[in-house]
């Protein structure tokens, strides 16, 4: 179950995310109202998954993919491009998230 909560968390925070560079830095209603409230329920439901996950590692785990997901959708979206230090570095951290997953002992499994 927490795993579940987080991945809500990570998509609530990259919404929130897109929506922040929808929002043309807050000078339109919509997507900036949109930033607020995703972001109010990530962090609500990333304080549930810290209920059961250590903070470094659920942290570790929403920020990395929350990063990986921002950059995608970047790219699909907003048309924006990365240079292959750039996908190296998002590789790496997706590495990360693997070898957490599949060996740590502080994450629930």
């Amino acid at each position: 179950m927490p795993y579940i909560l987080l991945v809500l968390a990570v998509m609530a925070e990259t919404i929130g995310t897109t929506a922040l560079q929808a929002s043309q830095q807050f000078s339109r209603a919509g997507p900036s109202i949109v930033v607020v409230v995703a972001y109010a329920i990530s962090f609500y439901l990333l304080a549930l998954v810290l209920r059961s996950v250590p903070v470094g590692v659920a942290y570790a785990l929403w920020s990395g993919l929350g990063i990986v997901f921002i950059a995608l959708i970047g790219f699909a979206v907003f048309g924006q491009r990365l240079d292959w230090p750039a996908i190296l570095g998002l590789a790496m951290i997706l590495g990360g998230i693997v070898v957490i997953h599949l060996f740590s002992k502080a994450a629930p499994h």
